[in-house]
C-alpha cells in the first residue's frame, strides 16, 4: 500500500511562556482533505480538539521539554521541535511519521523572522505588543498544516510591508488636493461629452 503523500506536514505551531506555562500563540491545524478509510490514524488528523485537550497536551509538551537538551522529541506520538527564546518557547509540531528535518527548518524560520520582526527582542512582553506581526509571520510561515516558506527574511518583509505589485500601481496618481479636483474635473468633462454625445 502506497504512503499517503500530502502537503499537510504541520499540526500545531505553538508558542508558550515557560514562567508561567501560559498560551502566548496557538495554532492547531487540521489536514486539509484526510484520506478514505480510517481517519483516526491518519497522522494529520489532530487529536486535540477541544481547548482543554489542547491545554493538557501544551502543560504536558513544557514539562517534557523544559528538562531536555536536545531540539527534537516524541511526545504523545507526535514529533514536536522546539526552541528556547528568552521566556518563550516555541515549538512546532508534527505527525510521527513527518520529516523532522523539515519541521526544524521550520523552527529555525520561525525563530529567525521572530528575530527580525522584534530587532531581536523575542519575549513575552514584546511578542503580545506585537501579536499582529507574530501572528501574520505565522501565517505566512504555515496556512492550514502546509508550510508556505522558510526563510526568515522573506517572511519577514512580507509581514513589515506591503506587497510590492500593489505599490507600482499607485506611483502615478496624485492623491494632493488639486490631483482630485484634476480628477473631479476630468469625470465631470468626460460625462458631459458622453451625454452630448448620447442626445
Amino acid at each position: 500500500m502506497a504512503p499517503n503523500l500530502s502537503l499537510f506536514s504541520v499540526n500545531a505551531i505553538l508558542i508558550l511562556a515557560t514562567d508561567d506555562s501560559s498560551r502566548v500563540l496557538t495554532k492547531y491545524y487540521d489536514a486539509p482533505h484526510p484520506p478514505t478509510g480510517n481517519p483516526s490514524t491518519y497522522p494529520g488528523q489532530i487529536a486535540y480538539k477541544t481547548v482543554k485537550d489542547q491545554k493538557a497536551f501544551e502543560k504536558g509538551l513544557l514539562e517534557k521539554t523544559a528538562k531536555q537538551t536536545s531540539d527534537i522529541i516524541l511526545y504523545d506520538n507526535r514529533i514536536c521541535v522546539f526552541k528556547t527564546e528568552g521566556d518563550l518557547m516555541l515549538y512546532v509540531v508534527g505527525g510521527a511519521e513527518e520529516n523532522e528535518i523539515l519541521l526544524y527548518h521550520v523552527i529555525l524560520a520561525l525563530r529567525d523572522s521572530l528575530n527580525i520582526l522584534l530587532k531581536n527582542s523575542v519575549d513575552k512582553r514584546t511578542v503580545i505588543e506585537n501579536y499582529d506581526l507574530v501572528s501574520l509571520a505565522v501565517d505566512e510561515l504555515v496556512d492550514d498544516g502546509i508550510i508556505l516558506e522558510i526563510d526568515p527574511v522573506v517572511i519577514a518583509s512580507r509581514v513589515s510591508r506591503p506587497p510590492a505589485q500593489d505599490m507600482t500601481s499607485m506611483q502615478g496618481i496624485d492623491l494632493s488636493e488639486r490631483g482630485l479636483m484634476n480628477a473631479w474635473d476630468f469625470g465631470k468633462a468626460k460625462l458631459a461629452a458622453s451625454l452630448r454625445n448620447g442626445l
